[in-house]
């Protein structure tokens, strides 16, 4: 909605905006919001269940305002993921990865925040609700980055806040630790934090940015549990910094920002990480098949490190595609980006559902 009333005192900022979100219709293959298709097995849901049921005892008291158990489980995993060394004191937790780019937002927005186009769209959404100038950094032609021209927006623009996101959304491309850690040098000699976005990180081969945490205190890695840990209805993400970072974030949470209920799942789910790591393997191989068998169709297709496949090379529009597979029961994203349409990897069944549709509506537009 852009006409407001005037009678409403929304910031000027916010009145052009639009809130975040994606279509939300039935269909046989929902492929639109990167969602992990593999739910939890009886054994894990039937854990979270006893342990929802212990905790629901005591739920007459304010859950533990700093989840030091939680963060000691997401530590521990971390370090077994990234051979580094965390403690508690290394990680905060919250509402979904969201909710910890808006602390991010809140403590360290001081001056401008810059991110490098396109990428995940809530970076500069989150941003401006925040009252944070946004700076679009551009990327190459084939969506990788351009490491010359994020130094000089860099040293030109001076932000504060710098984001990155590896593996990319909506491109599925990673940034190597190598360039990573020359953007870390070029944002600590201008005082700025560099706030690394690896929502899809376990589906890639790369380093994590966590390695860098130690040498470039600035480094901020933000993660979630909605893509590999399958538990996107459980909203739980988690950042990883310098302990004076995770200290200075306290000073915008809010009082008892996270559910008892919120922390007990989480908890479980980190001890299935064995079981649950196993599903993103499968989801990789998947990955590269579906973008092998797009190719096979003519179709051009962005190599993609996380759970998703961004693609082109179709004649008609994108939306003109999109529509003709959502009539055929199949709904994947339309990203903005005129020619392209990006599609989550899902189960054996949904991607063969989609493989027929896509098939089907390129014939017709022969």
């Amino acid at each position: 909605m852009s006409n407001w009333p005037k009678w409403l005192p929304l910031r000027e900022q916010l009145r052009p905006l639009t809130p975040y979100g994606a279509p939300q219709v039935p269909a046989a293959a929902r492929l639109n919001t990167n969602e992990n298709p593999y739910g939890p097995s009886k054994k894990l849901a039937a854990a979270i269940a006893n342990r929802i049921e212990e905790v629901s005892e005591n739920l007459n008291r304010y859950p533990d305002r700093d989840a030091l158990k939680l963060r000691q489980g997401l530590a521990d995993y971390l370090e077994k993921q990234s051979n580094v060394k965390l403690s508690t004191e290394n990680i905060w937790a919250a509402n979904g990865s969201n909710e910890i780019l808006q602390s991010i937002f809140l403590a360290f927005g001081s001056n401008k925040a810059l991110g490098f186009v396109p990428s995940y769209s809530m970076h500069p959404l989150i941003g401006k609700v925040a009252n944070v100038e946004w700076v679009e950094g551009a990327r190459n032609s084939d969506f990788t980055l351009n490491l010359s021209k994020a130094l000089e927006q860099i040293s030109t623009n001076k932000p504060a806040l710098t984001f990155i996101t590896s593996p990319n959304n909506p491109t599925g491309s990673a940034v190597t630790i190598s360039v990573i850690e020359e953007l870390a040098k070029a944002t600590a000699e201008i005082d700025g934090l560099l706030i690394v976005d690896e929502a899809y990180a376990e589906f890639s081969q790369q380093k994590s940015a966590i390695t860098l945490i130690e040498k470039y205190p600035n480094v901020l890695v933000s993660r979630t549990m909605s893509k590999a840990f399958a538990f996107a209805g459980a909203r739980l993400g988690y950042l990883a910094a310098n302990k004076i970072v995770i200290d200075a974030i306290q000073l915008v949470r809010l009082p008892y920002h996270l559910s008892a209920l919120t922390q007990a799942a989480a908890e479980v789910a980190l001890e299935f990480q064995d079981e649950l790591l196993a599903e993103v393997a499968k989801l990789a191989k998947d990955r590269d098949k579906l973008a092998k068998n797009l190719q096979e169709l003519g179709l051009k297709v962005i190599p993609s490190d996380a759970n998703f496949i961004l693609f082109s090379g179709f004649k008609v529009s994108s939306n003109q595609l999109w529509q003709e597979l959502l009539a055929d029961g199949v709904l994947i994203r339309d990203v903005g980006l005129p020619g392209y349409l990006r599609v989550t990897i899902g189960n054996d069944a949904e991607n063969q559902i989609f493989l027929k549709a896509i098939e089907k509506a390129l014939k017709g537009a022969l």
